[in-house]
């Protein structure tokens, strides 16, 4: 059974350009006090991928009138020398937001140098601190991706509450936080992952799915029910070594109300989240708080 129309597009590059006018006005009102929000890049070793995605957040932040400073240190950094740059950042006044770009060489622990970040200044949502603020419904720093994801939802006017949401994939960095994000809003949460039995079973009953497992084609037509959301947080490439999602995006669509695209969907808003954590954390720091 397919919907009488195709699903309709949540535009991740138009909603992000509303929210970044926003980020925008924040930042200016803060310049009127005397405090440009800043964000401190640190990028160790020269993955391909993580240049690109650096640069990107940099640019984000220019174009939105924030500071930012990239840090690029060799692979060959000692963890005792980034964990001294980030004891640096953290008692820089400048300094509001430190992100430290992941994959770290495999001889850095990368949970160790998270940690060694300022709470007040983990705008990429993952230290303990934040995890637990979210876990508690305190105020905190929500991880970038599922927080773009839960305004993307907002932004078609999707009322949560009672409604069945399953999430695809149980990591640290968006499956664990998205499923808690929808709880607060009320929705009844199924975790799916490598474990669950059968998958399909679980996404037909969903109003709200969100595939976050990094699988071409984790998601079928067959598996979705007529009229779900369905948002791709999938960076895949395909056979063709065409950028993809974990969707099968042509096939779902004809069955779903609303979906995502990949790319132009998730992607831009996670920089744009963390430009709105980065303003936050200032605020926060302009308010004594």
């Amino acid at each position: 059974m397919t919907n009488s129309s195709p699903a309709q597009l949540i535009d991740g590059i138009a909603l992000s350009r509303e929210i970044r006018a926003d980020i925008a006005h924040r930042t200016s009102l803060l310049k009127q006090k005397g405090i440009t929000p800043g964000l401190a890049v640190v990028l160790v070793g020269d993955n391909q991928a993580s240049q690109v995605y650096v640069r990107n957040k940099v640019k984000a932040c220019a174009d939105a009138g924030l500071h930012s400073v990239l840090e690029q240190y060799p692979a060959s950094m000692s963890e005792d020398d980034l964990l001294a740059r980030i004891d640096a950042l953290n008692t820089d006044a400048s300094i509001h937001g430190i992100l430290v770009q992941l994959p770290l060489p495999a001889h850095i622990d990368a949970q160790k140098v998270i940690e060694a970040i300022a709470p007040s200044k983990d705008v990429d949502g993952f230290h303990v601190n934040s995890a637990g603020a979210l876990m508690v419904g305190r105020p905190g720093f929500w991880p970038c991706t599922p927080y773009g994801c839960m305004k993307m939802l907002e932004s078609i006017g999707f009322d949560l509450k009672g409604k069945h949401a399953v999430v695809i994939g149980r990591s640290n960095i968006v499956g664990k936080p998205m499923a808690l994000m929808l709880l607060q809003k009320n929705a009844t949460v199924t975790i799916c992952h490598s474990g669950t039995k059968d998958l399909k079973a679980m996404t037909l009953q969903a109003d709200v799915i969100v595939a976050a497992v990094g699988k071409v084609n984790v998601l079928t037509a067959d598996m979705v029910k007529p009229g779900a959301v369905v948002i791709d947080v999938g960076m895949n490439r395909n056979a063709l070594g065409k950028l993809c999602g974990d969707v099968d995006f042509e096939g779902v669509k004809q069955v779903a109300s609303y979906i995502t695209p990949v790319p132009g969907g998730v992607g831009p808003m996670t920089i744009t989240m963390l430009l709105v954590n980065t303003v936050e954390a200032a605020e926060r720091l302009a308010a004594g708080g």
